[in-house]
């Protein structure tokens, strides 16, 4: 029996007319022969230009390109109306991305009329050259948001306000009547009204002062309000959150499996309120241990058509700042109804698990359960259990610990990649201001909870969707996924790590290996935290999905979040989705859940950029007394605009910009990552040990900028 031809590379994933359509969007003015587009689009096989040619006479019989001459073929476009999302540049230009076309439409700044920033927009536009495209705003179709954050300026016979979204370049007209007192300079929210034909700024009125700059309050409110995360819950839920019945009764009870008379333990940071999972162990008769992973069973309390479930989608995630934690639930559920506390009976999703003592599960059971916490831990008691061997309840932890350790191993020997990053955090006084900076490592206390709580997302997320383990067509479900990284993105990390004296590959078969033997390298060294931090974002984005493509990062061919269903929606969701599956219910629409799915990863997105610049808010606040002052740093970054600089002792990050630099003229030599002296070759690069003078911070845009002093070391 012969063997099967294989089909033209690309054919079997995409339509060769979807190719071509790509080819001549790519370069609308160009004229094509079928030998060009078989070559661009790889089809360059005997059946492959075949395909090609078949293509082309489709594409002209619809009118999607002409042939200009006998076998030269050019895009056919009519300009008509398109809708996209608009992304200002910093000069005030725009791009706005359109399906089907693969370069992003740039909207001159005169042309974009009164988009403002993520707005959904309706264009113009034709081909421009090898450029690209070219449009203009017709239409507004839907504001991206209707609330903005930023400055008030008041005159004696109207205010105007200054976005702190610096992606917005237009101020905002308010009329003194409407500015609700706000004093000049001070921080506001504003809801844009009118933007009426013929004026140049639209109308606007304060809704919320915030105060005034640098002022934390103002600053924490600033941060969520310019990410579109609400300040505080609406009325009607807080009015439904104080009428929630939270008794136990002993029907429910009897409907679920009791665990109160089990030891059952939460760790948690020491400044945690909520406390979503609890570990429960027991020695059984056979020398095996039977763990449970409890967490906190939310959706008893919260239903589909509550107020609190309205709130809760929107939100979909809880925003932990570095002074404060914007709940997705009100504080009623997410601190005492549904928080594990101690000594207090507590409704539970669980999943159980019987370990044999050398980390193999052996069965495991998921359902609702009961259970009554003897102990509340934070991560520092049972480190300091584990290091001494002692201590109230030891041997259970040392137990579980050294079942997390095989975990582990067996993990990492899989193909996991170990991401321990080191995390700054602030010691902050009773006001809440900063007075020193601590590492939060990841040490075995950590890693006991880690490992537990992802064998229980892997094993939720597999007698779900695993053919193997369901015997059934898996069901709709909500998976988390990790893209498998792009190969480009690599080979550019590959080249940065080259900068500090690295050589690794990372081919296809062995990316996590060699991940993990670097990481491994850079730990306590000074180009550590660079270095994570760059291989983080060379990874895909994590994110929700009911199409299940695995999770790259972990190795976890089906894996989902289940264990925090206090501040994530999307585990609200997969604990719904178990109950009702286990109930006989019907499967959801899975375009509901797409949807759900695609809000969360947005969601997710914007409480991490949130948390981000409450981190830069806070290292400014640190810094704001120490202008004048000098400190030791390491190159940590180098772009046109200056050399970032993270100081030794306390990872604060900073700017020198290259026009500050005395002595030459320096430019960014971007080859090499470097800054280079014009007239005397001084060199500038990454790793090097910096003295340097704190110069100015900005509280404003929470940003540093530092003044070279001396070159200590070269980085290499």
């Amino acid at each position: 029996m012969g063997k099967k031809k294989r089909k033209p590379q690309g054919a079997k994933s995409i339509s060769v007319t979807k190719l071509l359509m790509g080819a001549f969007n790519d370069h609308p003015n160009r004229v094509y022969n079928p030998r060009q587009l078989s070559t661009r689009v790889s089809l360059n096989t005997k059946k492959g230009k075949s395909l090609v040619e078949k293509a082309l006479n489709t594409l002209v019989k619809e009118g999607k390109i002409n042939e200009v001459e006998f076998g030269k073929y050019k895009l056919n476009y009519v300009v008509e109306l398109m809708e996209g999302v608009i992304d200002f540049s910093p000069k005030g230009s725009g791009y706005v991305t359109i399906d089907g076309i693969d370069k992003d439409i740039f909207i001159p700044r005169k042309l974009t009329g009164k988009a403002l920033q993520n707005d959904k927009v309706a264009i113009r536009a034709s081909p421009d050259g090898k450029k690209g495209w070219k449009g203009e705003v017709l239409n507004v179709l839907e504001r991206a948001k209707s609330e903005y954050v930023g400055i008030v300026q008041l005159s004696s016979k109207f205010a105007f306000f200054i976005p702190s979204d610096r992606k917005i370049h237009i101020d905002f007209f308010i009329p003194l009547s409407k500015t609700m007192g706000a004093k000049n300079g001070q921080k506001v929210v504003v809801r844009l009204n009118d933007w009426p034909d013929k004026a140049t700024s639209p109308f606007a009125e304060v809704t919320k002062v915030l105060g005034d700059i640098g002022d934390q309050d103002a600053e924490a409110f600033t941060i969520l309000s310019e990410k579109g995360f609400p300040l505080d819950f609406p009325d009607d839920v807080k009015k439904e959150s104080e009428k929630l019945d939270v008794t136990i009764s002993d029907e429910e009870i009897k409907a679920r499996r009791d665990f109160r008379d089990t030891l059952t333990l939460t760790i948690d940071p020491k400044d945690a309120k909520d406390f979503d999972d609890a570990l429960s162990f027991k020695t059984l008769e056979n020398g095996n241990y039977e763990i449970g992973v409890h967490i906190a069973d939310v959706t008893h309390y919260v239903r589909p058509g509550m107020s609190i479930e309205r709130e809760a989608k929107e939100r979909a995630t809880s925003v932990y700042l570095v002074d404060r934690v914007i709940p997705m639930l009100p504080e009623k559920l997410s601190n005492m109804v549904c928080s594990l506390r101690p000594h207090e009976d507590k409704l539970t999703f669980s999943c159980v698990f019987e370990i044999s003592p050398k980390g193999a599960v052996i069965t495991h059971w998921v359902g609702r359960t009961i259970i009554h916490s003897d102990r509340r831990f934070t991560y520092e008691e049972v480190q300091e259990i584990l290091e001494a061997k002692k201590g109230e309840f030891s041997s259970e932890l040392i137990q579980m610990n050294e079942l997390a350790k095989l975990f582990r191993a067996k993990r990492m020997d899989s193909g996991s990649i170990a991401f321990d990053k080191i995390e700054v955090r602030f010691e902050l006084d009773e006001t809440k201001k900063p007075v020193g900076v601590y590492f939060k490592e990841q040490k075995d206390a950590h890693k006991l909870i880690e490992e537990f709580m992802l064998l229980a997302n892997k094993t939720v997320a597999e007698i779900t969707g695993d053919p193997k383990r369901t015997n059934l067509k898996p069901k709709p479900f909500v998976y988390r996924v990790h893209d498998t990284p792009d190969p480009q993105k690599l080979a550019t990390f590959g080249e940065f790590i080259r900068k500090f004296g690295y050589n690794y590959k990372f081919s296809s078969g062995n990316v996590a290996q060699n991940l993990n033997t670097l990481l491994s390298e850079v730990q306590g060294k000074r180009e550590e935290n660079t270095i994570e931090n760059l291989a983080i974002r060379t990874m895909a984005k994590a994110e929700y999905s009911p199409q299940n493509i695995g999770h790259y990062g972990l190795n976890f061919r089906y894996y989902t979040h289940f264990t925090s269903p206090i501040r994530r929606y999307p585990d609200m969701m997969v604990h719904r989705l178990l109950h009702d599956y286990a109930n006989g219910k019907h499967a959801p629409k899975e375009d509901d859940l797409d949807f759900w799915c695609k809000h969360s990863s947005e969601q997710e997105q914007k409480a991490t950029s949130a948390e981000r610049e409450s981190t830069k808010y806070f290292q400014a606040l640190f810094m704001k007394d120490r202008e004048g002052e000098e400190f030791d740093g390491f190159v940590s970054g180098i772009s046109e605009w200056g050399i970032y600089v993270e100081l030794e002792e306390t990872k604060v990050e900073g700017m020198i910009r290259l026009k500050d630099l005395s002595g030459d003229y320096y430019y960014f030599d971007d080859k090499n990552i470097r800054a280079v002296g014009h007239n005397t070759g001084a060199q500038v690069n990454l790793g090097d040990k910096l003295k340097i003078k704190v110069r100015n911070v900005d509280m404003e845009r929470r940003r540093l900028d530092f003044e070279l002093m001396e070159i200590l070391e070269a980085g290499n």
